[in-house]
């Protein structure tokens, strides 16, 4: 038995069905954005590619807490 996704990643499958890129795309745009600030990102993420506040939410939190993990946050 496995266990069931949690958390932002959990809003993945349904990212990549409705706005039609994987996932591993999107977070390469959000690291290759200037933007620095969560709600910055989340914000043009909505405006520029037409994205749900809740799937540009999800992408954002587990994008930028992926990056911290290693070091590479966009503050640093």
């Amino acid at each position: 038995m496995t266990d069931a996704v949690k958390g932002p990643a959990s809003y993945f499958p349904s990212i990549e069905e409705k706005y039609g890129r994987p996932v591993a795309e999107w977070k390469d745009l959000i690291r290759a954005s200037p933007l620095t600030k969560h709600t910055e990102i989340v914000g043009w993420l909505k405006s520029e590619h037409g994205m749900g506040h809740g799937h540009a939410n999800a992408l954002v939190a587990h994008t930028l807490a992926e990056d911290k993990g290693k070091g590479k946050g966009k503050d640093k």
